[in-house]
């Protein structure tokens, strides 16, 4: 994922109603749900879940379906997952998660953590 891609996505989901618009849809999986239901689910008016659902679009957390009369919307898992792996890409700094941090600090054969600070 770009860097463009990554700042789109994190302010889409940085508004309370589209976070949870997200949220939902992710818990709901691929089936997704319908505007209808979204709005019920959330108490948020269909115009403004009309301007959140357009925001995460563009964002391209979301995707829609037709189904008969009905939009299906559903999380992009796929755009989800990069982002989260932008985020996490040079975590630990190279270190696996987990892994004992070496204090840059500690005198050598000394344990880390030990220097006062």
């Amino acid at each position: 994922m770009e860097t463009k891609s990554a700042l789109k996505a994190l302010a889409a989901l940085a508004q309370e109603s589209r976070l949870a618009v997200f949220r939902l849809l992710v818990q709901a999986g691929p089936a997704g749900m319908a505007a209808t239901r979204i709005a019920e689910h959330l108490a948020i008016a269909p115009s403004s879940l009309s301007f959140h659902l357009k925001e995460l679009s563009h964002a391209d957390l979301l995707s829609a379906r037709q189904d008969g009369r009905f939009l299906i919307y559903s999380a992009n898992v796929d755009a989800m997952n990069a982002l989260v792996g932008f985020l996490t890409e040079n975590c630990c700094g190279g270190v696996p998660c987990g892994a004992p941090v070496i204090d840059a600090c500690a005198a050598p054969g000394e344990p880390a953590g030990t220097r006062p600070a």
